[in-house]
């Protein structure tokens, strides 16, 4: 495939009045303003619609998106966000003001509600909130969950374990919640390793975080012989929801024995990803801590549903009941695919990620996987990989992590791609695999920005609608 990425350049001229409007006559008026405190013209952009639309459609020309191919962000399940969803959420039935007495929004409530069960069902879980507003939010609720059903059983516990391949937002949350976390290695295996495990189990042990399958796209073949060491301690087991893309309507969280989750619906729901939000990430527990949860809290009565607040709450942990408008893009979603649908996607996700695993020259160790596969690049840098590949058409894999594989390019494609886009992907790869150092560190080339410096980007963002001149 040929690729090359438009690269417009646009000056501030484009905002100037349309030559109708430049003829039109100044209609003076009477300002109760002194002259010094008024202004001739608003320093505001004014373009027309066409421009407008123009000036968007160019700024999607330069960027990279689900839309424009293949996204096999690892750990991150950029699937397609199907587009009937945001007609739902733009529905003016889905705008009712968080405000209004319940007895007037039941069928909100009742969407509410009907999301609870369905993702309960889904995790085999007993009780879900839908109020943390996104995945690492979800986390940092779910641990605060458990520490008061720790608490309420007049149990002090200090520590939390979490795997060294795990998402950083584990180690974070841990930490937040006021526990020391305690890291433990991976087995040769690159799963969990249950000598470690037991070394570090104590009475102290507030709770196991894991991912499973794990950041290396490997199912945790002993999850319930690692559920039973947790417990024995009187510890809980937290499912980081993040790769449960992979088994959907398969497998269940509560069925292996974890005692709470959370649900990324930007990942597994296909919800808008990405841009700074707003996001969702609903936690559910067992029967044991549903009185913990955040409230107010969806419940069905006979007349309806209502709002209620679990016995022992939390607390709040977001605005009144979450972000609904994307909460209603994963009702939608799971209810037009159903129970079949989404096993079909797991499916589809898990042989997705082992064909693209087998069709890649890269080394790629570990495996058979499920929603992903992490290959290591060798003498090459990740880094400069990922920026070549750019240069193919293709958007890159996650890069130098998890740190278990050497130089990693840690892949997943989901279920969306076809064949076609598959081996598109694996071309990419390769035609990469015998690049020069030289070659890599001058690309990318065709996209519509050069190689930045990301650490100053994040750092220093210098945000305007105008084109500025970069800094010296």
């Amino acid at each position: 495939m040929i690729y090359d990425q438009a690269r417009w350049t646009e000056d501030d001229e484009r905002y100037e009045p349309l030559l109708s409007e430049k003829e039109a006559e100044t209609v003076e008026t009477d300002s109760p303003l002194p002259a010094d405190l008024t202004r001739d013209e608003l320093t505001l952009p004014g373009p027309s619609e066409p421009e407008l639309a123009r000036h968007y459609t160019r700024l999607s020309q330069m960027n990279y998106g689900v839309e424009s191919g293949p996204f096999p962000l690892g750990s991150c399940t950029m699937k397609y966000n199907p587009k009937f969803t945001e007609d739902l959420a733009a529905h003016p039935a889905a705008s009712v003001h968080p405000d209004r007495d319940p007895s007037t929004v039941q069928g909100t409530l009742a969407v509410m509600h009907g999301l609870q069960e369905q993702l309960a069902a889904i995790g085999g879980m007993d009780a879900v909130t839908l109020q943390p507003p996104a995945g690492a939010a979800g986390e940092l609720t779910g641990i605060l969950v458990a520490k008061r059903y720790h608490e309420s059983r007049d149990d002090e516990r200090s520590e939390v374990i979490v795997p060294d391949s795990a998402h950083g937002t584990n180690f974070a949350s841990a930490a937040m919640a006021g526990y020391d976390v305690v890291s433990i290695p991976a087995a040769e295996d690159g799963r969990v390793d249950l000598e470690a495990l037991e070394a570090a189990l104590s009475e102290e042990t507030a709770a196991l975080m894991l991912t499973n399958p794990n950041t290396l796209g490997l199912f945790e073949r002993d999850i319930e012989r690692i559920a039973e060491m947790v417990h024995d301690v009187g510890g809980l087991l937290y499912y980081d929801g993040a790769n449960l893309n992979a088994l959907l309507g398969r497998a269940r969280p509560g069925d292996m024995g974890f005692d709470v989750m959370h649900y990324n619906v930007h990942k597994t729901f296909a919800t808008p990803h990405g841009g700074g939000g707003p996001g969702a990430g609903p936690v559910g527990v067992v029967s044991e801590l549903a009185e913990f949860l955040p409230r107010p809290h969806v419940r069905a009565t006979d007349g309806g549903y209502e709002l209620y607040d679990p016995e022992r709450s939390i607390g709040k942990v977001h605005g009144y009941l979450g972000n609904w408008l994307v909460l209603v893009k994963t009702y939608a979603y799971i209810r037009r695919l159903g129970d079949e649908g989404l096993a079909d996607a797991s499916a589809k996700a898990v042989l997705n990620a082992n064909y693209l695993a087998s069709q890649v020259e890269y080394e790629v160790p570990y495996g058979p996987f499920h929603h992903e596969f992490v290959a290591s690049a060798g003498d090459q840098d990740a880094a400069d990989v990922a920026k070549k590949m750019l240069d193919h058409g293709v958007h890159p894999p996650t890069t130098k992590w998890p740190e278990t594989v050497h130089e990693a390019l840690m892949t997943e494609p989901t279920e969306v791609e076809s064949k076609r886009s598959l081996d598109q992907l694996a071309e990419a790869f390769n035609a990469v695999v015998g690049e020069s150092e030289e070659s890599l560190a001058e690309a990318p080339k065709r996209t519509a920005a050069g190689r930045i410096d990301q650490a100053s980007a994040a750092r220093n963002p210098r945000l305007s609608w105008q084109a500025l001149e970069p800094e010296e």
